[in-house]
């Protein structure tokens, strides 16, 4: 619970990179494996360990197309603050 904490309060309080937004989630991500992996130990079922593989490749996705997003971002405008990229309109 502690490490779903510190990724909301990273989203929350971030208001200027959009690397540690990224990661933020990536962290609330992992921590909501850990915590299906702990309740699947625990109850003895593989139910968790599926849902685990699922949010992991969803995360793994996720990683990948917003760091190719930003890097094509960040070569045309140089900056990849997110103040300057709420600016973007179409």
């Amino acid at each position: 619970m502690a490490l779903f904490i510190i990724g909301a309060l990273g989203l929350i309080l971030n208001r200027k990179n959009i690397l540690i937004t990224l990661m933020s989630i990536e962290l609330m991500l992992l921590a909501i494996n850990l915590n299906f992996t702990i309740f699947s130990i625990y109850l003895n079922d593989i139910a968790g360990y599926i849902f685990v593989l699922f949010i992991l490749t969803i995360a793994a996705a996720e990683s990948a197309i917003g760091l190719a997003i930003l890097t094509i971002y960040y070569r045309l405008k140089n900056t990849i603050r997110i103040d300057k990229i709420r600016n973007i309109k179409g």
